[in-house]
């Protein structure tokens, strides 16, 4: 399927947590996230087309592909039924996944994005399109930092390795993948969501904090949180504290999540 994925298995009987990345960053923007919850959870983080180790696209992507991907990812894992965790283009991932197959997904936790693009949102992608085909993916990185993360955490050394993540990003792949950030909609499920989901947003992070309570709002079972001192990702800058705030939302789904009702209970091989 040429998507690159990696799994760790706490065991058959575990529930599943997936993880879906944002543009411009590959799986192992979770590491700290993922290493505490080994031992209660099955967890499964994947690359996004054009990102990381998985394959390039050939031609511009649309989120419905991306969505498509995510049950493509689901089927080849054998992942019955999961939490998802979507991050920043993650989220409308998750959401096009959600509309496409609602029973693969027992919750959702929704981190710094949105679920349709900015009325600026193509003359945005436009301009670090251009950007980085004319400078260089590693001009991109530069700029890219400099808007994700709080300014006092420039320069250190958790910078200059989000800086290297972005700056290893294939340019096609960025391209392909910011095509499909340019116009998407993915709005009409947020009604139709029937399982507990929880929205989080780096406080610091512009509008968004705003804009997932706007959507926590129009999403039934939903709750907000933001997480102080944090830029648009929160669960690499703040990772401790991000884990703090999903606490509650993890302690349900090791409750709820491994009653599988697809599976009876042991999770699809």
């Amino acid at each position: 399927m040429g998507l690159h994925l990696e799994i760790e298995r706490a065991g058959d009987g575990a529930p599943w947590i997936v993880f879906g990345n944002s543009l411009l960053t590959d799986l192992s923007l979770w590491d700290e996230v993922v290493r505490p919850l080994g031992r209660r959870f099955n967890l499964l983080r994947y690359d996004q087309r054009g990102h990381g180790r998985s394959a390039v696209p050939s031609h511009p992507l649309a989120m419905a592909e991306l969505g498509a991907d995510l049950i493509e990812v689901l089927d080849a894992a054998g992942v019955g039924r999961c939490l998802y965790v979507g991050l920043s283009m993650g989220v409308p991932t998750g959401l096009a996944a959600l509309a496409r197959a609602p029973g693969r997904f027992g919750g959702l936790i929704l981190v710094d994005g949105q679920a349709k693009s900015a009325a600026t949102g193509a003359a945005f992608w436009q301009e670090r399109i251009a950007l980085a085909r004319a400078d260089g993916m590693a001009a991109l990185a530069e700029a890219t930092v400099r808007r994700w993360l709080r300014p006092e955490r420039l320069g250190t050394p958790m910078a200059e390795r989000l800086a290297a993540m972005v700056a290893a990003t294939p340019l096609e792949g960025f391209v392909a993948a910011a095509s499909a950030l340019k116009s998407y909609d993915e709005s009409a499920v947020l009604g139709r969501i029937a399982v507990p989901t929880l929205l989080v947003a780096g406080a610091e992070d512009g509008a968004m904090p705003d804009t997932m309570r706007a959507m926590a709002a129009a999403i039934p079972k939903a709750r907000f949180a933001a997480i102080a001192d944090a830029g648009h990702v929160p669960v690499f800058e703040r990772p401790d504290a991000f884990l703090a705030t999903i606490a509650e939302a993890l302690d349900a789904w090791e409750r709820d999540g491994a009653a599988d009702p697809m599976t009876g209970g042991e999770g699809r091989r």
